[in-house]
């Protein structure tokens, strides 16, 4: 293992939360009881595209695969998540605005964890699925927004046209 993986790693580690504490639903990113210029939740019911997304550290840092999703206005998209790392990693969909300042808030409260429309978190060597449809054009993200994490790389582009 290369330096800078070991590195982030025992950062993770070191920030690793003892016991979970759910995101309280009113603070920026959680309130998903109105469409988002992002979009809305899925409805389980009606299925739609499946993006198979995999969650992992690599020697230069960490990564989803694909980094770089195209949807249509209006698609639902199943997003069948696997973490094949050996941390726990998130997918966290929003617009990059949003995305920064729910990073900077999860920096302050690192026992932050997400089970949220737009968020799933995962543990390793584990699968999910997150269900979301993107009703508005234009290009959006999805990000891991465990400290450090996206600052590693872990980052994606949704462009919805």
């Amino acid at each position: 293992m290369q330096a800078l993986p070991r590195i982030l790693a025992a950062t993770a580690l070191a920030l690793a939360p003892t016991s979970v504490a759910w995101a309280d639903p009113g603070h920026a990113g959680h309130d998903n009881t109105v469409e988002a210029a992002y979009g809305r939740p899925g409805d389980p019911a009606k299925g739609g595209r499946v993006v198979q997304v995999v969650m992992t550290e690599t020697d230069s840092g960490m990564a989803f695969t694909p980094a770089r999703i195209e949807i249509r206005q209006g698609e639902q998209v199943q997003f069948v998540l696997r973490n094949g790392g050996e941390l726990d990693h998130e997918l966290v969909i929003g617009n990059v605005e949003a995305n920064r300042r729910h990073a900077e808030e999860m920096a302050s409260r690192p026992d932050m964890a997400h089970e949220d429309p737009n968020a799933k978190r995962l543990g390793p060597k584990t699968s999910g699925v997150l269900r979301w449809q993107f009703t508005q054009a234009g290009t959006f993200e999805y990000a891991c927004l465990i400290p450090g994490h996206r600052e590693a790389g872990m980052v994606g582009t949704v462009v919805v046209k």
